[in-house]
C-alpha cells in the first residue's frame, strides 16, 4: 500500500445534501468523515461510498452532539459514557468495513500539574483491547485544548516511545494544531513518531483577529508571511509508510474547486518525490 489522498467531511461540514461532492475529485481515493446529523445521513454516505472505488475512515464521534473530547476528563460527558460510546462506534465501524476509526486523544482542556504518562497509558491499554477485540485500527489525534492550550500535544511529546510501542496504536498529526502548538518546532515534534503516523490532517491556518479557520493547503501560501510554511512538514510526514493524507479545510473561506485541486496536486507531488 502506498500513501492515499483523502478528503474530510469537514469540507462540506458533513452536510447530507452535499455528500455527493466528496466523491467528485479525481485524485481522491479515501474519505474521512464523522459528526453526521443523524444515522440516516451516515447510511446515505455508505450508499454513495459503495458505488465508488474509495476507502473510508470514521472520525469519532459518528453523530453530531456526542462525546468528542471526554476520554480522559469530562468536557461535556463523563469519561465512562465517552468510552461506552467509542466502543459502540468501534464495533460498528469494524462490522461496516471502515479502514480505521480516529479519535481525539490525548486531549486535555488545559495544563495540569500532574504526571500525564500514566493517564495516557491507561487510555492506550483500553484502545489496545478494543483494537484486538474488533480488529480495526484505532488512530489517535492529539488536539489543542481550550484557548489553544498545547498541553495535550506536549504531553504526547513527553510520552516514552518504548511505552507507546507496546500497544500498536497509530497516530494522526493535525498539521494546523501542531503548528499552532509548536510553531517552528513542529518538525522536531513529529519526527519522534515517524513509525506510528497513519493519518495526516492537512490545512493552512488563516487568522481572523483572535479567531482562525482552516483553509486549503496550497503552494502559494509558502511565500506569504501571514501563513505557516508546511512544505517541509509534509515531506517529513511522507517518510512514514502508507499514510492517509486528508485534506481537512472547511468551506468558510469559499475556496474555488480549482484552488483546492491545485493544492491536492501539489501535495501529491510532494509525498511521491
Amino acid at each position: 500500500m502506498a500513501h492515499s489522498l483523502g478528503l474530510s467531511g469537514s469540507v462540506i461540514l458533513s452536510d447530507p445534501n452535499k455528500l455527493p461532492d466528496l466523491f467528485t475529485y479525481e485524485m481522491i481515493n479515501h474519505i474521512e468523515i464523522g459528526e453526521f446529523p443523524d444515522e440516516a445521513a451516515f447510511h446515505q454516505f455508505l450508499h454513495l461510498k459503495r458505488k465508488e472505488n474509495v476507502t473510508y475512515g470514521i472520525h469519532s464521534p459518528l453523530l453530531r452532539n456526542m462525546s468528542k473530547y471526554d476520554l480522559l476528563e469530562k468536557v461535556q460527558f463523563e469519561p465512562e459514557e465517552a468510552w461506552e460510546q467509542f466502543e459502540s462506534e468501534v464495533e460498528a465501524m469494524a462490522r461496516l468495513g471502515a479502514a480505521y476509526i480516529l479519535v481525539h486523544f490525548p486531549y486535555f482542556k488545559e495544563e495540569k500539574d500532574t504526571d500525564t504518562v500514566d493517564i495516557i497509558e491507561s487510555g492506550l491499554k483500553k484502545f489496545h483491547q478494543l483494537q484486538e477485540r474488533y480488529a480495526i485500527p484505532i488512530v489517535c489525534e492529539p488536539k489543542l485544548g481550550h484557548n489553544r492550550s498545547p498541553f495535550g500535544i506536549q504531553a504526547l511529546d513527553r510520552f516514552p516511545l518504548e511505552t507507546w510501542n507496546k500497544y500498536g496504536i497509530k497516530l494522526c498529526i493535525d498539521v494546523g494544531d501542531y503548528l499552532l502548538a509548536t510553531d517552528s518546532d513542529a518538525l522536531n515534534y513529529v519526527k519522534k513518531w515517524r513509525d506510528h503516523i497513519k493519518v495526516v490532517h492537512l490545512h493552512h491556518v488563516e487568522f481572523h483577529g483572535e479567531k482562525y479557520i482552516w483553509v486549503p493547503v496550497h503552494q502559494s501560501y509558502e511565500v506569504i508571511d501571514s501563513h505557516f510554511q508546511i512544505k517541509g512538514l509534509i515531506k517529513q510526514l511522507a517518510k512514514s509508510p502508507d499514510v492517509f493524507f486528508i485534506f481537512e479545510h472547511t468551506p468558510h473561506s469559499k475556496p474555488t474547486r480549482a484552488f483546492v485541486e491545485e493544492g491536492i496536486q501539489w501535495v501529491k507531488e510532494l509525498i511521491n518525490n
